[in-house]
Formats: C-alpha cells, structure tokens, sequence
C-alpha cells in the first residue's frame, strides 16, 4: 500500500512568516499537530510541531504580564522554531517505508511530495490506523498465533488446514521469531469451529500453536480514581 493511499491530502499550511501565535490558533482550529512550511514559490523549506510551539512559549513560571506574553507571540514567526530541512516522501513510498523512515529518524510525520510539490502529510495515527486495518482489529473473530519453522510452502499448508475446516481468513501477518529458524504468523479467521481447527493445525508438522484469543477477549482497562 502506497503512502497517498493514506495521507490527509492538501494540508494546511503557513509561511516562514507565520506567527507563534497565529500557527497555535491553526492547530486548534484545525485540530491537527505539525504544519508544513511553504516558502512564496509554494516550495516545501520547514516543518512546525505543536511540541516545537510549546517549547518555544514562554513557561507559566515567567514574570512576563499576559500583555507583554502575547506582544512576544506576535513578533516571534515559525522561521525561527521550524525544523528545517524537513524529511518527507514521494507520495508512492510504502507505507512500510514511511513507518521505517518515521522509526530510524524518531518523528510523527512525513510531508508527502509529488515531484516538488506537498500534496500531503501521512502521521504516526494514519500509519497506526493501517497496522490495525492490517491485523483485522475491530473485525469480529478469532486471533491465532502459530510458532512457524521458516521454510518454503509453510503457509500454503497451513492456509489448506484453515480451509479444510470451513474457515475464512481475515486477516494474515507475519512477526519476527525469536530465532531466525522460525516465524509467527497471526491470523484472524471467522468461521470455522474452535475446536476442529486448533485439531488441524495441531496435526501440521513444524507448526506450533501459540494462543487462540476470540477478539471479544480484547478489552479496555481503566485504573485510578474517578473523578
């Protein structure tokens, strides 16, 4: 899946001229966390963040007035507190890609350009929302986790044993082992009964279950006081 599949397109954006507290009234508005910096030629040159606004505000334990706090907001612009230059990615980068690019450099989003054109922006949200579409979350179901031996052919198999017992497959990815020898794959199925298929896939060589969680298991916890 490419990037422009997911991104919000056309962003909002503001100028190097752009005012602290102008960009801070953008962010409410719009409710959104990072702005694209676009030059007069429409040029992508910056990147501000909500946590680059507030690091920049004054702190509450200043003995600046409300008058003197916003006369300072007015005059200080996103050219002094934008990250430049700004990492992005052509908008048909995978989504795999922007996530890994996203990782190794530790930041929550990535203009998407066309050429030298910002048509987008894709977040650390949109690739989570992905990852969870991937993974068949909120689908009703049963999640089973297989301890797999690498070896060609595998999930072939064991896609026959879902099969076999009336199942349909959600949902299917793949995760690190804790050796190279082998992989887990986590399934997602509907279908079939509990029972005749934990039998079948018991009956695979070189295939261990792990866990079989119906996803009604998945729940939230809440702790604290209420107030």
């Amino acid at each position: 899946m490419k990037v422009k599949s997911r991104m919000t397109p056309s962003p909002i954006t503001i100028t190097p001229e752009t005012t602290h507290r102008q960009a801070v009234a953008l962010m409410e508005q719009h409710n959104i966390r990072r702005l694209p910096v676009l030059d007069k030629k429409k040029r992508l040159i910056g990147i501000v963040s909500q946590s680059d606004l507030l690091s920049s505000a004054p702190s509450q334990a200043t003995t600046l007035s409300m008058y003197e706090i916003t006369s300072l907001m007015d005059k200080l612009t996103v050219d002094k507190i934008m990250t430049t230059p700004v990492i992005a990615v052509d908008e048909n980068c995978s989504l795999a890609g922007a996530a890994r690019i996203m990782l190794d450099n530790r930041i929550g989003a990535l203009p998407v350009m066309r050429d030298e054109e910002l048509v987008g922006i894709i977040t650390e949200t949109d690739i989570f929302k992905a990852f969870v579409e991937v993974m068949g979350g909120g689908e009703p179901g049963l999640r089973i986790d297989l301890r797999v031996a690498d070896e060609r052919g595998q999930l072939a198999t064991i896609a026959k044993a879902f099969a076999d017992v009336g199942s349909n497959i959600v949902s299917v990815t793949t995760f690190r082992g804790e050796d190279t020898s082998h992989t887990i794959l986590s399934i997602k199925e509907r279908g079939a009964n509990e029972e005749e298929l934990r039998q079948a896939l018991e009956k695979l060589d070189r295939v261990e279950v792990v866990e079989f969680r119906p996803s009604g298991r998945d729940c939230i916890l809440k702790f604290g006081k209420r107030k």
